[in-house]
C-alpha cells in the first residue's frame, strides 16, 4: 500500500483551513432595502408589524434628534411598497419618543412610548401608551407606570404585558414590569443587578415559559448583556453578549433559534442584524444593513419566509426611515 507523507507545514496548513471552514457560517442575504419615509428633518426610533393584512410602521419624527415637537408617526401600507401617513400623535406637554408596537391578546393594536416632559415639570419622563382596533383611530394616551421610568417596549406573554423600564434619574437602575390588563403597569421582583448604565431592553417568552431579555448597556463597561429567567421572572441571571447593541430588537424564530438587531460601535456606527446562541451569549454576525451615523432601533418582522426589518439612518444625509427585506440563512 503507497502511503503519502506530507511535510509538517502542509498538515498545519490543512488542519488551519479546516477549523477556518468549521468557523465560517452561513450569512444572511439582504434582498432589498427601500427608504420609506423622509419627510421630517429627523426620523428615528422604528418599529414593525403585520396586522389585518397590513404593515404598519411607526417611528418618531421631529426637528431634531432631541426636539420638543417629537410626535409619533403611523405609516400603512397593503404590499410593503407604497406606504401612507394614517396617524400622527403628538402631546402639547412632551416630546413624544421610541415608538414602539404590538399586537393585543383581545387582537387590537398597542403603541407605547415615552414622554420627554417640557419642563418644568413634576418629572422628566413618562411612559405611555395608546390604543388601536384598525391602526389609524387611536385612543388618547395612557400614562403607565411610576413618572421617570421608560418603559422601552412591551412584550405579551400568557395574557400579561412585560415591559422593561428605567429610571431616568438617579438612582440609574432597570427594573421589570407585568401589567394584568395591558393599562396598569407594576414593578416586578427587585430592579436588575447589572452594573453600569442599563436601559433599552427586549424580551422575548419562549413557550416553556423561560423568558430572554436583551439589555443595552452604557458607561464603563458597555456592552449589552443577556437575562434569563424562569416565572415568576423574579431572579434573572446574566452574561456579557461581548457587544455594544444601541436599540435592541431580539426575537425567536419558528426553528428555535434566535436573533438580534441593533447599533453597533466597534468601527462606525453601524445596524447590524446577529445570530444568537443564549447557552453561550455568543453572537455571530449575519449582516451589517446599509447605515451610518445615527441609526439602529430596528423593528422585524418574519413573513413569507422572509425577515421584514425596519430602522432608520443618516448615511444618505438626514436621517431616513428604511425597510429591509432579508433572507436568513437556513437552520444548521
Amino acid at each position: 500500500m503507497l502511503r503519502l507523507l506530507l511535510p509538517m507545514s502542509c498538515l498545519l496548513f490543512m488542519a488551519t483551513a479546516t477549523s477556518l471552514v468549521a468557523e465560517e457560517r452561513p450569512k444572511a442575504e439582504i434582498i432589498s432595502v427601500e427608504m420609506i419615509s423622509d419627510d421630517a428633518p429627523h426620523s428615528a426610533f422604528t418599529d414593525l408589524i403585520r396586522f389585518q393584512e397590513n404593515w404598519f410602521c411607526v417611528f418618531r419624527e421631529g426637528k431634531a434628534h432631541v426636539s420638543p415637537d417629537g410626535a409619533l408617526q403611523v405609516l400603512k401600507s397593503h404590499d410593503g411598497n407604497v406606504w401612507q401617513s394614517v396617524a400622527r400623535l403628538t402631546s402639547p406637554k412632551a416630546d413624544l419618543r421610541d415608538a414602539k408596537i404590538t399586537r393585543t391578546p383581545d387582537g387590537k393594536l398597542m403603541l407605547c412610548g415615552a414622554g420627554a416632559l417640557h419642563q418644568p415639570a413634576e418629572a422628566r419622563h413618562q411612559s405611555m401608551i395608546w390604543y388601536s382596533d384598525d391602526g389609524t383611530n387611536w385612543s388618547d394616551p395612557i400614562a403607565i407606570g411610576p413618572p421617570d421610568y421608560w418603559i422601552w417596549r412591551i412584550t405579551w406573554h400568557e395574557g400579561k404585558a412585560y415591559g422593561v423600564g428605567y429610571h431616568t434619574v438617579q438612582p440609574r437602575e432597570t427594573q421589570l414590569f407585568v401589567s394584568e390588563d395591558g393599562r396598569s403597569f407594576e414593578k416586578l421582583g427587585k430592579p436588575f443587578s447589572i452594573d453600569g448604565f442599563s436601559n433599552e431592553a427586549s424580551l422575548v417568552f419562549h413557550a416553556d415559559g423561560t423568558a430572554l431579555c436583551v439589555v443595552r448597556r452604557d458607561g464603563d463597561p458597555r456592552d449589552a448583556q443577556l437575562g434569563t429567567s424562569v416565572p415568576p421572572y423574579t431572579d434573572w441571571q446574566w452574561k456579557s453578549l461581548g457587544q455594544y447593541i444601541g436599540g435592541p430588537a431580539l426575537k425567536q424564530l419558528p426553528d428555535g433559534g434566535h436573533i438580534v438587531a441593533g447599533r453597533r460601535l466597534n468601527g462606525p456606527a453601524k445596524t447590524v442584524l446577529w445570530q444568537l446562541d443564549p447557552n453561550t451569549a455568543e453572537l455571530s454576525e449575519l449582516a451589517v444593513l446599509p447605515s451610518g451615523g445615527d441609526t439602529s432601533y430596528p423593528g422585524f418582522v418574519l413573513h413569507d419566509d422572509m425577515l421584514w426589518m425596519s430602522y432608520y439612518s443618516s448615511h444618505e444625509g438626514k436621517t431616513r426611515i428604511y425597510l429591509a427585506k432579508i433572507k436568513l440563512p437556513a437552520p444548521e
